[in-house]
């Protein structure tokens, strides 16, 4: 029996319901609609059973990737022999506790805590109603936008180990700094976290949310499929400037593109390829070295 197979029969024999797919295309998973078939996809639906996929995962036999909204994920065209576990589609519930907290799990979408957030009259988290990622993965790479960030927040989280052992994280643990936290290397997974909003007004929340929305809709590409900033923001600039500087703004590798309505995107213009996007990642830093002396670094995790 292979590991595989060894996993997915542990995995199904302890949780009978639980969604086990195989060679499943990340395709299918990925904002860039780019991605060929892993060998294992389990989707947990609770905090025990991401829990116990991280256990029969562990230990090195197999390669493993834990992903949320894959929003901000590069995938190889080519079948993967890894095991996949996507925490978006099942563990996304969130509530209020009596003292204005609210608790949320990995699996919740960041505009859903958004609009958790407006509903309860709970300022703090509008600079988030946009960002199309799960809290999970927001939570690695301490997701922000519009001067706001996910560790502006943070009160605590409680996490699994490699093994899926569960652990409590307060935000001094969690060690967020931009694009970056303990959650990044994949040693600790989020389960759920505690947030600490403000109470404010309602209208005045909404009103946020909508402005944002707009300066969203009026400057990026959001009609096409993307990963979002294609590389982190350099000391002392900003990647889409000096990208549109150095005259890329609508250049085409394959079915890649430097966005002509916001370079600091690379979109998928129809039937872009892992390596067109590579290659086209790859034109962007030389020529920006180049012309500027600054070297870009990727906010898209590539995967192959």
């Amino acid at each position: 029996m292979t590991s595989f197979e060894n996993i997915k029969k542990l995995y199904l024999t302890r949780f009978p319901d639980g969604e086990v797919r195989e060679d499943e295309p990340m395709s299918r998973h990925t904002s860039f609609r780019i991605g060929g078939p892993v060998k294992l996809m389990l989707l947990p639906k609770c905090s025990e059973e991401l829990k116990y996929a991280l256990n029969i995962t562990s230990g090195g036999e197999v390669r493993r990737l834990v992903m949320g909204n894959g929003t901000d994920l590069l995938v190889s065209d080519d079948p993967l022999d890894m095991a996949v576990i996507k925490t978006c589609d099942g563990l996304s519930a969130m509530r209020l506790t009596d003292d204005g907290i609210i608790e949320a799990e990995c699996g919740a979408l960041l505009s859903k805590i958004a609009a958790f957030s407006l509903s309860n009259s709970l300022a703090g988290f509008e600079f988030a109603q946009g960002i199309p990622g799960s809290l999970g993965g927001g939570l690695s790479m301490n997701a922000g936008a519009y001067g706001g960030e996910l560790k502006d927040v943070l009160l605590s989280v409680s996490a699994a180990d490699e093994a899926g052992n569960e652990v409590e994280l307060s935000l001094g643990d969690c060690l967020m700094s931009y694009r970056r936290s303990v959650f990044t290397e994949g040693k600790f997974t989020a389960l759920s976290a505690r947030l600490k909003l403000v109470p404010g007004d309602q209208e005045e929340i909404r009103g946020r949310i909508e402005e944002l929305a707009e300066k969203r809709r009026a400057s990026q590409p959001l009609n096409l499929p993307s990963a979002g900033s294609t590389f982190k923001r350099p000391v002392g600039g900003f990647a889409a400037a000096l990208i549109d500087q150095a005259g890329l703004k609508g250049y085409t590798v394959g079915g890649a593109q430097v966005s002509e309505k916001h370079a600091g995107f690379v979109v998928n213009i129809g039937g872009a390829t892992c390596r067109d996007v590579i290659m086209l990642m790859e034109h962007i830093r030389e020529t920006v070295l180049r012309e500027s002396g600054i070297a870009l670094e990727p906010e898209v995790k590539i995967i192959r």
